[in-house]
């Protein structure tokens, strides 16, 4: 009996261990636009990129807001994206890669003084 449960916790302890990290993907990116962009060409990139959740499926989510940070650190920085992946796989081999999200490139190109990207696995 007492094999039984021990083995019951070792199983319980080892399935919460295997819950705190899993493969889910985030990748976080942040536009700074040249000055000489207009409004509505920032908002066209705006809506260009948020249409690729809707174009390239493994794109499980996608969100975005404009910096409104009071610190003062953002360097320019203005407009900030989240969106989540199954895993790295699906980042890489199909969206990195998928015709729509390097039309977006396009779009971008002529408006992005820089860009900032962190990916991160999700940890719990």
């Amino acid at each position: 009996m007492k094999k039984i449960i021990i083995a019951l916790l070792l199983l319980t302890v080892n399935g919460l261990c295997a819950q705190s990290k899993s493969e889910q993907l985030r990748h976080v990116v942040i536009f700074k636009f040249k000055a000489s962009s207009s409004q509505a060409s920032v908002d066209s990139v705006v809506n260009s990129f948020m249409s690729l959740a809707k174009k390239i499926p493994v794109v499980k989510s996608m969100e975005w807001g404009l910096n409104d940070s009071p610190e003062n650190f953002h360097q320019g920085f203005t407009h900030c994206f989240v969106l989540t992946f199954a895993n790295k796989k699906d980042r890489d081999e199909v969206y990195q890669k998928h015709p729509a999200h390097l039309e977006f490139q396009k779009v971008l190109g002529p408006h992005m003084e820089k860009v900032f990207v962190v990916d991160y696995q999700v940890e719990k």
